[in-house]
């Protein structure tokens, strides 16, 4: 062995050790949120649910640039019409750019309805950045520019329902209205779930056990029933605008107990420790004392709670709004859309007004499995050294 092959040797000896020296340092120099996004990224099933809700915010913010056409255009020559899906060839060749067939209205002979049928012979090539319906993004900027189309006529991508509207673009803006609810139903349960759990837990004594009866009376109150009571209860003269904020309410109102009652649990089982302690004799207020020290140790496991709780804020609008206790028309959301497809006609001519509630269901499940993932990076005694 000569001397250079020595050095190399001792030198890569030297290295190794100190490339796991610096990784350890790193693992236990870092912060709490680093390590909980650390073993976040570890769990690729719930990486993907994050996609996928990503995926669908983007969907429902930029509903009106995405979206070919707005949620109440009509086309009045493809009525009940199926999918059409862009294609790149058919029987008169190939295409680079990709196209859908043309439409043809007949009569039908018996019952003198307009029918909509395929024109093989006919192409419409589908456009990026078109020009379309007018409408403003975010309530602000004014524009006709959608991100697709076709040269002429009108592509439908999910296809029509009775009136002619168009589903995919529908089911777009009903994305957002749907987890806006969600969302915002979920932050006003969060709200009340600290300032009611954190009383509860800091304080105790009589103070604690009012709390806990309370809290206990709105648990066993019927879930369903009480929405479909509390909805039924909206003015009919009300606009779509009161109707959403109060269905946020009700979905806040009734929520929080459950984030309560953790929230309670942990403050008992710290409020004991020697930092509180600290705090105390230091001259906080018991507002202080809360929000500064004992939140923040298990904001983490708050985090979760929440995510879990948006798939039952999201499917208890998507029950009111199918059965018309929820959100009217001409408001869009997913129980909206799934009204259209609660008859036999539906689901014997047109199964495609179905496609709303595959959003619905992978919306539940990208939450359920971002949850599952999350309470695992938030888990400390989950953790495996890698």
């Amino acid at each position: 062995m000569t001397d250079a092959t020595a050095t190399v040797m001792d030198t890569g000896a030297e290295t190794a050790p100190k490339a796991s020296d610096q990784r350890k340092l790193q693992y236990y120099t870092a912060s709490q949120w680093q390590l909980v996004w650390w073993r976040f990224r570890r769990h690729k099933m719930a990486m993907v649910g994050a996609g996928i809700l990503i995926l669908f915010a983007v969907f429902g913010i930029f509903a009106d640039f995405i979206a070919p056409y707005g949620p109440s255009t009509r086309d009045r020559s493809y009525l009940m019409g199926p999918p059409q899906i862009p294609m790149f060839w058919d029987r008169n060749g190939f295409s680079v750019q990709p196209f859908v067939h043309g439409i043809e209205t007949t009569r039908d002979p018996v019952t003198l309805r307009a029918v909509a049928t395929v024109d093989p012979n006919e192409r419409r090539y589908v456009q990026f950045f078109t020009t379309g319906d007018k409408y403003k993004l975010f309530g602000l900027i004014e524009s006709r520019i959608h991100l697709f189309g076709v040269d002429k006529g009108k592509i439908h991508l999910f296809g029509t329902d009775e009136l002619g509207r168009d589903l995919f673009s529908r089911t777009l803006f009903a994305t957002g209205t749907s987890l806006s609810i969600g969302v915002l139903g979920v932050l006003v349960a969060f709200v009340l779930a600290l300032i009611v759990g954190g009383i509860a837990g800091y304080m105790g004594g009589w103070i604690d056990y009012a709390i806990q009866r309370v809290t206990e009376i709105v648990r066993v109150v019927p879930v369903i029933p009480l929405y479909m009571g509390l909805a039924a209860a909206f003015p009919r003269e009300w606009s779509n605008i009161q109707v959403y904020f109060a269905m946020t309410m009700i979905f806040g109102l009734v929520g929080w107990p459950t984030l309560a009652r953790r929230v309670r649990s942990h403050l008992l089982a710290q409020r004991g420790e020697d930092y509180v302690l600290a705090a105390e004799l230091s001259g906080a207020s018991a507002g202080r004392v809360i929000t500064k020290h004992l939140l923040p140790s298990f904001t983490s496991y708050i985090i979760v709670d929440l995510v879990i709780s948006f798939p039952y804020m999201i499917l208890s609008e998507t029950a009111l709004s199918f059965i018309g206790l929820g959100l009217r028309p001409p408001s869009v959301s997913w129980g909206i859309l799934l009204q259209d497809a609660q008859n036999i006609r539906a689901i014997e001519q047109a199964p495609w007004l179905f496609l709303p509630a595959a959003f619905v269901v992978l919306a539940v499940l990208a939450f359920t499995i971002l949850g599952d993932g999350l309470r695992d990076a938030a888990d400390p005694y989950s953790v495996k050294k890698s």
